[in-house]
């Protein structure tokens, strides 16, 4: 016979037990141990089991969780543990079965009832402890944001934010408390945000306006970027991209990263990609942490270093881009990953790097394609094509 759950994860709400399913109850009136929040401790009320506050970091109390492995036990958590709370942080260190779940609405659940918003249009960020940058990439005008923040001061920094960024025309609905007595709405916008008396747990409704620029989707300009001339152009850039073939759930090294666009690019394709970025002077390995901040990626390793020294034991990658540093050390090096699956992107501009490419294209074979870009730019009153340097891209496999 299969054991029950030992771990029962119970969302609540601003409306306490009130809110709480049958079993939900049940579980909480059985448990052993009743652990969570302090806040919320406090909304489940007068607990019969041994109660433990959850400490902070967070981190610290998955230990001392699974130390009660094998008693009736209750964590206590918001809403829907499973969206932006700490469900996953939890079940990631248990085995399939040790666990049910009772969740509770969700704050983006009341705030888009609460505002009349369709969920699915909107897009829905866990802002606690991640940086104003990670909504970057979802700026724009008309559109509609959810976002959980820490408290009422960081609804203040999100409003300066959206200013600084030239939307502080962007219309904030201030969500505090949803769904419990102290529950209010108040409505301004990230240019007047003024309230100084915001209660938590908060979330801020968004619909974006102003002049500020919008960040495309694809096929960044390279003004988008901090660099000092070291940047994969964008034309190239998406070239690249193309021969890379980014996919959900996937990994690249971006060795030789410059400016970090390719790794940044690779990213922004979907949401679940991983990328390290390797560069081996300070200088710009500083500019990409910048520029991946500035675009709301948080999702990118910076390791400052020169491969193929500084690769280490590293876990294989679905993909490697090889923009800087190109040598015959290094292609030797990670020869081997392509036995594992790995796809290798290698562009050259010097006459030597080109011919390195070209020997590793005739003996292993893959792709070999030479790029040439020219822009039209005046010549006195007329025009004239100027180009850039030619690129010369081996991908493998084909």
């Amino acid at each position: 016979m299969t054991e029950a759950p030992w771990l029962t994860i119970v969302g609540i709400g601003e409306d306490g037990v009130a809110g709480l399913s049958a079993a939900a109850r049940t579980a909480l009136a059985e448990a052993e141990i009743v652990t969570g929040a302090t806040r919320h401790l406090a909304l489940a009320g007068e607990l019969r089991g041994a109660v433990e506050a959850w400490p902070v970091p967070f981190e610290d109390g998955i230990a001392r969780l699974i130390a009660h492995r094998g008693r009736r036990v209750v964590m206590l958590a918001s809403g829907d543990p499973f969206w932006f709370g700490a469900g996953t942080s939890v079940t990631q260190h248990l085995s399939p079965g040790e666990w049910t779940a009772h969740p509770a609405p969700s704050t983006f659940a009341l705030a888009a009832a609460r505002l009349g918003w369709g969920l699915e249009d909107c897009t829905c960020l866990g802002l606690h402890a991640a940086p104003f940058g990670r909504l970057r990439p979802h700026i724009a005008r008309g559109r509609r944001a959810i976002v959980l923040v820490r408290d009422g001061a960081a609804v203040g920094g999100l409003a300066a934010y959206l200013e600084a960024a030239g939307f502080g025309a962007s219309s904030l609905h201030v969500l505090e408390a949803l769904g419990g007595p102290r529950e209010r709405i108040r409505h301004t916008t990230a240019a007047t945000m003024a309230f100084d008396d915001i209660a938590h747990p908060v979330a801020v409704g968004i619909v974006f306006e102003g002049a500020g620029a919008v960040m495309p989707q694809a096929g960044l300009s390279d003004d988008w970027f901090a660099h000092d001339g070291q940047i994969t152009k964008s034309p190239i850039r998406a070239v690249t991209l193309a021969a890379l073939a980014p996919k959900p759930g996937e990994s690249l090294w971006d060795i030789g990263a410059g400016s970090g666009s390719i790794g940044i690019s690779w990213l922004l394709a979907h949401p679940s990609t991983r990328a390290i970025a390797f560069e081996a002077d300070p200088v710009r390995a500083g500019r990409i942490v910048d520029n991946a901040a500035t675009l709301g990626v948080d999702r990118l390793v910076v390791v400052e270093g020169r491969a193929p020294e500084c690769l280490g034991e590293l876990p294989c990658p679905d993909a490697v881009f090889v923009g800087g540093g190109l040598s015959e050390a290094l292609l030797r090096a990670l020869w081997p990953l392509v036995e594992q699956g790995t796809r290798i992107v290698a562009n050259a501009v010097t006459l030597e790097s080109e011919a390195l490419l070209t020997q590793w294209q005739a003996a292993q074979g893959g792709s070999l394609m030479r790029i040439e870009v020219a822009q039209a730019v005046p010549i006195g009153t007329r025009r004239g094509w100027r180009a850039q340097f030619p690129v010369v891209q081996w991908a493998y496999p084909a």
